[in-house]
């Protein structure tokens, strides 16, 4: 049997051939943020809806803006713990402990937003020529992060049907071949609101448990699920500290901080020494007073995440009832997330159309062939706002559909 180091060892391990091509080539190659492509073109334009980023337009509570004003106020602006100040580290941890067993500070690192958590991870066990797997469609970051680092990444694409998008669990199983060193799996989805059930989550592990493939956990979104409980099913409720995982999340969505770039990551012990060298890197740190907002936003900012929870239900199923009532609109909501990603007959190019609502109809959505090609055909609309909004967009998208 193989040791704990062995077999948590990243920076050992078979690569996939010497031609991965050169950072400067592998940065060339990556394709550009198709949404900041249609903001971009929005620019300087009046009265635009902007419902293509995933942010609420809720200010972040008091309460939260008021702990990072007090800190300010204490001087909290030194360097601080690569792996973050104790104080977050120990909040985090019990905050994950309630919600998914037993987790030890030792396992929490803080990272300077969720998409720098991303970054951190795949340098983690991903390197030049490694195969990594990504389930999509997907945030267009995450798929393009390991190729940075000269990785070769495989797609496996959520199925379209009756109820909306799920996954092909023998299709996913078995691109996860001996020797592929990763798979991406964000849950709950962006674009989709697709959530993976704890009986998938449970076959994944497993299979990647044989073959030792290290699972990567976009979990942002946990907290924003619409089923039974408080948070959606996770790999940390399945898999010890100590194993594969490494689960990912923010502070962004549940608490509203996306402007505050704060994130963390959960991971095996073994790692974070060396995750502690990556955070020197690369930022060195998350600032000082930020993360003291994230203390107490985390220990006592549980009815800011229920009424995030609540708001977003309520303005997923009108929104869902609206668009249901256009001609020529395919809708079906996941169960989290904060989005609908919905069949358009008019998105045959997705991008294109998107630019055309901005230009003539006022309305920003986000293009589906942004999160990957099977996402052609669909738009994306980010539904984190007051219903009366969504009705003003929903008028705006009808009187464009008139006119094509």
């Amino acid at each position: 049997m193989a040791t704990q180091t062995e077999t948590l060892s990243f920076a050992t391990g078979s690569r996939q051939g010497s031609a991965a091509p050169l950072a400067r080539e592998a940065v060339r190659a990556l394709r550009a943020s198709k949404i900041r492509e249609v903001a971009n073109a929005a620019m300087g334009l009046p009265d635009v809806l902007p419902f293509w980023f995933g942010e609420s337009d809720q200010q972040t509570p008091r309460f939260i803006r008021d702990a990072a004003s007090a800190a300010l106020a204490d001087g909290a602006t030194f360097y601080t713990h690569n792996l973050g100040i104790p104080a977050l580290r120990g909040a985090i941890a019990e905050y994950v402990s309630v919600l998914h067993g037993a987790t030890s500070p030792d396992h929490i690192a803080v990272t300077s937003a969720g998409v720098n958590a991303l970054m951190l991870a795949s340098q983690l066990v991903v390197g030049a020529g490694d195969r990594v797997v990504a389930l999509t469609p997907l945030w267009p970051n995450l798929v393009e992060i390991p190729k940075i680092l000269g990785a070769e990444v495989e797609t496996v694409s959520l199925r379209y049907g009756p109820n909306g998008f799920d996954v092909d669990l023998d299709q996913l199983l078995a691109a996860l071949t001996p020797g592929t060193r990763a798979v991406l799996i964000n849950s709950p989805n962006n674009p989709t609101g697709w959530v993976m059930t704890r009986a998938q989550q449970q076959a994944v592990l497993d299979h990647c448990r044989r073959h030792g493939i290290w699972i990567i956990a976009d979990e942002v979104y946990e907290r924003l699920y619409y089923g039974t409980g408080r948070t959606a099913p996770s790999f940390l409720d399945l898999a010890g500290r100590d194993e594969r995982v490494i689960a990912v999340n923010s502070f962004s969505k549940a608490w509203l901080m996306t402007g505050w770039r704060l994130g963390w990551i959960v991971a095996p012990d073994a790692l974070m020494d060396d995750l502690g060298k990556l955070v020197e890197y690369n930022t060195s740190c998350a600032p000082d007073f930020v993360q003291r907002a994230g203390v107490v936003a985390v220990r006592d900012g549980a009815a800011v995440t229920d009424g995030v929870v609540a708001q977003l239900r309520q303005s997923r199923d009108h929104l869902v009832q609206a668009l249901r009532a256009l001609p020529g609109v395919d809708v079906k909501p996941g169960d989290g997330a904060m989005y609908l990603f919905f069949r358009l007959d008019a998105a045959r190019d997705s991008l294109a159309l998107c630019k055309q609502l901005v230009q003539r109809a006022g309305l920003g959505l986000a293009p589906g062939v942004a999160f990957g090609d099977e996402g052609e055909g669909f738009v994306r609309w980010c539904y984190a706002c007051s219903t009366a909004r969504l009705d003003e967009g929903v008028s705006r998208l009808a009187r464009f559909l008139e006119q094509v």
